[in-house]
């Protein structure tokens, strides 16, 4: 009887096992269907895995961008008879709205002097317009103008050939409160530069702030 008891118990026996085996098959199969998904989101959602030498590729630093020219020489070296050069830098003041100072220039000698110039006003304006064309000592200040005065002077080393030098004196009308008074503060060069540019655009016909070439 015991015997016959065991018989039958085998092919049940077997079935365990087999089903056993089969679902521990079954959980690691899927297991390592979860690891291949999970590498497959991971490398999808990190396009820079596995490619370190392409991070820096779309980053430009600095090309494109205009190059800004350095200041024009100060005396600057012009060709032409003198009488016509000063004729010339007459017209680039009137040109550019500064009124010369007749009273106090000496065209024989080749000396010109301008009126004030005003380049800036209100409060809004004049302090950023002043730190342009000017080295500002204090910041303390209630700008609310800003102006300058042209010097030039032609010197002629021979017949046809002239150094051209300009000097700007630039104020700056400071309140505090109570009153405003004008203030001489440094040129930064700019007010030089701005009307040496424009001469020699005259003269020559070739602007120094034209266009210049970009790095590619």
């Amino acid at each position: 009887m015991v015997y016959i008891w065991a018989m039958k118990l085998a092919p049940l026996r077997s079935a365990y096992i087999i089903s056993v085996i089969c679902a521990s098959a079954l959980v690691t199969f899927s297991q390592k269907g979860i690891d291949t998904q999970t590498e497959k989101i991971k490398s999808e959602g990190n396009p820079q895995l596995g490619r370190p030498t392409e991070v820096n590729q779309g980053i430009s630093w600095g090309k494109g961008k205009t190059k800004v020219r350095a200041p024009l020489a100060n005396p600057y070296p012009l060709a032409g008879r003198r009488d016509a050069l000063i004729s010339t830098i007459i017209d680039v003041l009137r040109d550019q709205k500064i009124v010369v100072d007749e009273a106090s220039s000496r065209l024989k000698d080749g000396m010109i002097i301008t009126q004030p110039f005003v380049f800036a006003k209100g409060a809004v304006v004049a302090p950023g317009e002043l730190g342009r064309y000017a080295v500002i000592p204090y910041e303390d200040r209630a700008w609310s103008r800003g102006q300058y005065t042209l010097t030039i002077e032609v010197q002629t080393i021979d017949g046809v050939h002239n150094n051209v030098s300009v000097n700007a004196k630039v104020e700056g009308r400071a309140g505090n409160g109570i009153g405003f008074e004008w203030r001489t503060v440094q040129s930064s060069g700019l007010a030089e530069d701005e009307f040496l540019s424009k001469l020699v655009e005259a003269v020559t016909g070739n602007s120094p702030d034209g266009p210049t070439p970009t790095d590619h």
